[in-house]
């Protein structure tokens, strides 16, 4: 799946009768300290046509969102259900569905990229902050005074953006990760219970993480996702439950789907590049070439040398 850039991501979200945010991308997009935004929900909802439902596959950027309304998330097998105030963390990682169910919006939220919180300034990975980890429940309730609390810093940042301060990215970013350990010490919302349609979006929500990993376009581009475990951590499941789940919506279980992908790309990389054998197993994630021969003969009944051959004659 291709990416999108920063200000498709806005467009599609918002509508394209935002002139602020073209203004702002027009003048921010290329700088070299990533990038960093930061939105009143309420302004947007007066000012630009919003969509009422933002789906998971638009989930590029990080983003903290300070949630006045009522609102529901649905990501993996669980269903959040916002009804005042709430803080959301959201990473690449988790892929989620997001669904206004009120008109009375109101808050803030900053979007950013990886490079805009870079190991070499905070001291550590990102995705290695407890709030934006795979594992974690990033969508917290809060009080009242926690929601005051949370958007005075906010309020800060709109007006630092606004600023001609030589070094106001710095400071924007020490006012983020305010706002990212102020999070970390937060409760989760507990989920709804929602069987029925669980499953479904389980599924759904698997095939478009496994899909979003091709093509593959270079031999520095490695599969990441390989294993049913390593899918499970990311959905934020037991792999015996995205097991049953797969099985029961699809008929095929969590490897056998994974294998058969691997397989099809497998296939293309053969007949529609000039790679060797040992470079198309190793960005399909293979560390072994005879590991990856072994798998293409158990799908294909013949080694994947041959495989080529045939269709080159």
């Amino acid at each position: 799946m291709s990416s999108i850039t920063i200000k498709e991501f806005y467009q599609d979200i918002l509508g394209e009768t935002c002139p602020d945010i073209n203004q702002f991308l027009n003048e921010n997009i290329h700088k070299d300290i990533g990038h960093f935004n930061v939105f009143d929900i309420s302004e947007i909802y007066s000012n630009c046509t919003s969509k009422t439902e933002m789906p998971y596959n638009r989930r590029t950027y990080y983003k903290i969102s300070l949630i006045n309304g009522k609102n529901k998330v649905e990501y993996a097998d669980k269903t959040i259900e916002i009804e005042d105030c709430a803080v959301l963390f959201a990473s690449p990682k988790i892929p989620y569905n997001y669904t206004h169910l009120c008109t009375e919006q109101s808050g803030h939220f900053c979007v950013f990229t990886k490079d805009f919180l870079p190991t070499s300034k905070i001291g550590l990975e990102i995705d290695h902050l407890p709030v934006f980890s795979p594992q974690s429940d990033f969508i917290y309730q809060i009080s009242t005074e926690q929601f005051q609390q949370f958007e005075a810093i906010f309020l800060k940042m709109h007006e630092e953006i606004k600023s001609d301060y030589f070094y106001k990215y710095d400071l924007l970013r020490n006012y983020l990760m305010e706002l990212i350990h102020f999070g970390q010490k937060l409760k989760p919302i507990l989920p709804v219970e929602n069987t029925k349609t669980a499953a479904s979006r389980t599924t759904t929500l698997f095939i478009e993480l496994l899909e979003r990993q091709f093509p593959i376009e270079n031999i520095s581009q490695l599969l990441q996702l390989k294993t049913p475990a390593d899918f499970a951590g990311i959905l934020g499941v037991h792999v015996n439950h995205l097991n049953r789940v797969l099985k029961e919506t699809t008929g095929k279980t969590t490897g056998e789907i994974i294998g058969s992908r691997i397989f099809q790309e497998a296939k293309i990389l053969l007949t529609q590049t000039q790679w060797n054998i040992s470079e198309i197993a190793f960005t399909l994630g293979f560390e072994e070439v005879a590991h990856f021969s072994n798998f293409f003969k158990k799908h294909s009944k013949q080694s994947p040398q041959h495989y080529r051959e045939l269709l080159i004659v």
